[in-house]
């Protein structure tokens, strides 16, 4: 049996563009969600901060998490497009605990 992986990100986005990643992230959303192994991609917007996003993820794996970050859509979309929008960038995976989730 293999263990589920949670990405939990935080993104800050520099001032003035959000319009730009949000409709960015509509792509990266709809081809994350059709790659085999995922299980689900939601993105939130912090309320404390209207600049601050939070993405959280799920895959079926180590390895279905790891095709994600080396996905096409994820490297022409998020890294290049994206990262450059950001003034900062936290990503940590977490496995869930059973019987606490």
């Amino acid at each position: 049996m293999s263990t589920p992986i949670h990405v939990f990100a935080r993104w800050k986005v520099k001032e003035g563009n959000m319009p730009v990643v949000v409709e960015l992230l509509k792509v990266v959303h709809t081809r994350t969600r059709q790659e085999k192994g995922n299980l689900f991609y939601k993105i939130h917007q912090s309320q404390a901060d209207a600049n601050t996003l939070i993405l959280f993820e799920g895959y079926e794996n180590e390895a279905a998490q790891k095709a994600h970050v080396n996905a096409e859509h994820f490297i022409k979309v998020v890294v290049e497009q994206i990262v450059p929008l950001l003034e900062e960038r936290e990503v940590t995976l977490a496995t869930p605990i059973d019987g606490l989730t």
